[in-house]
């Protein structure tokens, strides 16, 4: 790895003494300390360029500029760069190892849109660097990581948005269907179903020569170094330009060392609007049941004994005991979506659609004044990275906040432990650890590899 500066707890807390003292002098002379004026645009960087990292750079061009990228392939970064410089008349910075991007002082706010198993470290050292930060979904790779992220948030008084847009985004249809729940609508909730789609098996795949556009060591950072695999077909659509088939971009989603599947990723949408409409954004389940499942290849221990395939569960049925008897259904089957049902009815909603008798009924007997305001907490922003930004100037967290998300992706995060040892898990919210059971437990935590430890 590259010598750049070390971030850590201590140049932190050494660093806002050091501003706390210098800004009485000097306003402006410690940027990377807090966005100061309200009338100013806020200095951005992303980390992690592909597919979502260029959806959330692009839609950020209204509110902020960017002053940096940084990606561990060079054809992602230049290919962005030049992009961006389109779109906002300057040219960014590029760069390969994202602490380059931490050092800068003039950049107010980071993007982080790497895979999973990146998230955390970047989030945390980003954190003691003075940076606000905004991180795409799902936020952590284990349910420590998160308890850490939230520890570091409290300490360095950091604004942190979570990439779960529904909250701000997709017509308001989410927001809508949280008002629904929460007016009474459906009456006293029952049972809720996340549909998330399934996910396919891979063939097997060999090791192949590393792209060479691309630091595989350093893409594959905290997680165990292991070859890169790939077979030459290439993915079309979006997405596309890469193996359709590997352990690295796009396909990451698939393997268990750097995501979590499905469970993690449209789980970590759909889950997180089913536990804000229940108002359980600050508990969690008693009990998490794998009642049905396919996973791609044989597993011991909670481990896959092979390393040339895919990993994550291909198929998959959890129920989830929610706080006040509410039954979730987490399911690969059905409609991609969440199905609400009640004592006094039912609706489902998605990205394209809100239906069911309590929605037509709105046309006679409307949610009342300010019911989605209220949800979002005042009035709903222009999109996710605006929410973001006006947290910036005010110094409050935004709709998608570490805590929030945590406690859903907790869900999400235990539903695959479930299925990985292939039994019932008992949780302590309050606690937050498996109940009775040291094996399922060690799977809360991962120890990062050699080299790429967290600076703390």
């Amino acid at each position: 790895m590259s010598t750049s500066r070390q971030i850590t707890r201590r140049n932190f807390l050494q660093g806002a003494a050091f501003a706390g003292a210098a800004t009485f002098f000097c306003p402006s002379a410690n940027r990377a300390f807090g966005y100061q004026s309200p009338n100013d645009r806020p200095v951005f960087a992303t980390i992690g360029l592909r597919n979502q990292g260029w959806a959330i750079t692009s839609k950020s061009f209204s509110f902020a500029d960017f002053a940096a990228l940084a990606d561990v392939d060079s054809n992602v970064l230049e290919t962005n760069v030049k992009k961006t410089e389109k779109k906002q008349g300057k040219k960014p910075d590029a760069y390969k190892d994202y602490r380059k991007v931490l050092d800068r002082r003039d950049i107010d706010a980071v993007m982080i849109a790497t895979p999973d198993h990146w998230h955390t470290k970047i989030a945390v050292e980003a954190m003691y660097a003075g940076k606000d930060v905004y991180c795409e979904k799902p936020l952590t790779l284990t349910i420590d990581e998160g308890k850490l992220i939230e520890k570091v948030v409290k300490e360095t008084g950091r604004v942190f948005q979570v990439g779960t847009m529904q909250r701000s985004e997709s017509a308001q249809r989410f927001l809508q269907a949280v008002a629904l729940v929460k007016d009474g609508r459906i009456g006293t909730v029952k049972k809720v179903t996340c549909g998330i789609n399934s996910m396919s098996a891979s063939p097997t795949i060999p090791v192949a020569p590393v792209p060479k556009e691309l630091d595989w060591d350093f893409w594959l950072g905290p997680a165990p170094k292991v070859d890169y695999r790939a077979l030459p077909k290439m993915r079309r659509g979006y997405g596309g330009g890469v193996p359709l088939y590997s352990n690295c971009h796009y396909a990451f989603r698939n393997w268990h060392e750097y995501s979590g599947g499905k469970l993690t990723d449209w789980g970590a949408h759909h889950v997180d609007i089913a536990c804000w409409a229940l108002g359980a954004s600050d508990t969690g389940p008693s009990k998490v049941t794998p009642l049905e499942f396919s996973l791609p290849v044989e597993y011991k221990d909670g481990h896959p004994v092979v390393n040339d395939q895919y990993n994550a569960a291909t198929k998959f049925k959890i129920g989830v005991d929610m706080p006040n008897n509410v039954e979730m259904i987490i399911t690969s089957e059905g409609d991609n979506g969440i199905l609400f049902e009640g004592t006094k009815g039912r609706f489902f909603v998605n990205r394209g659609k809100i239906v069911g008798k309590p929605v037509d009924n709105l046309k006679d007997n409307p949610l009342p004044e300010g019911a989605i305001e209220e949800v979002y907490g005042g009035k709903v922003s222009a999109n996710h990275t605006a929410n973001f930004i006006e947290g910036m100037k005010s110094r409050k967290q935004p709709i998608s906040d570490v805590w929030s998300h945590n406690r859903m992706l907790e869900i999400c995060h235990l539903s695959n432990i479930a299925m990985r040892l292939d039994r019932q898990l008992k949780w302590d919210p309050v606690k937050r650890e498996i109940i009775d059971d040291t094996q399922a437990n060690s799977f809360l935590t991962r120890e990062n590899r050699k080299g790429y430890e967290i600076n703390m």
